[in-house]
């Protein structure tokens, strides 16, 4: 089971929609192309139309996938007292002052650019269950320790 929010649902279905219904039938029609040309065991474009095609059919099969099995988070039900997903938390680095601030989101709305991280991420999974004015030891993948005091918690 995987947590996503109504608009990273929403977001999905569209993708799945748009691979169905019109990169589906493209590749199809490529393939088609293809095939007309001739000899298949030298046809360049015959072979990448299929390898397109199987990659298309995987993604819409891991998309079908993660729909059918994704549970909404209800954002009215969660609580601020404590990190959790969906909340929005500043941190502050407690070896150089510097101030963060990030949002713990499903894998599948993982958006760096917005400072949406995935909950599975080392910092994420320091954060997770601390409460305002507490340290959040984080160790990262090479092995180093960062101390976080969390600042704020909320729900943006």
């Amino acid at each position: 089971m995987s947590y996503v929010t109504k608009e990273g649902l929403g977001k999905l279905r569209k993708e799945l929609e748009q691979l169905e219904q019109i990169e589906r039938p493209k590749i199809t029609q490529q393939i088609a192309e293809a095939r007309d040309k001739g000899d298949l065991s030298e046809n360049a474009e015959y072979d990448a139309a299929k390898e397109a095609q199987g990659m298309l059919e995987m993604r819409i099969a891991k998309l079908k996938d993660i729909i059918s099995n994704s549970k909404v988070i209800d954002q009215s039900q969660l609580d601020t007292s404590k990190v959790a997903i969906l909340c929005s938390v500043k941190i502050k680095n407690k070896a150089n002052g510097q101030e963060l601030k990030y949002t713990l989101v499903p894998d599948t709305e993982t958006d760096l650019k917005a400072n949406k991280i995935s909950v599975h991420t080392p910092i994420a999974k320091g954060l997770l269950g601390k409460e305002v004015g507490e340290t959040a030891q984080i160790t990262l993948p090479n092995g180093n320790q960062i101390d976080f005091e969390i600042l704020e918690i909320s729900l943006e």
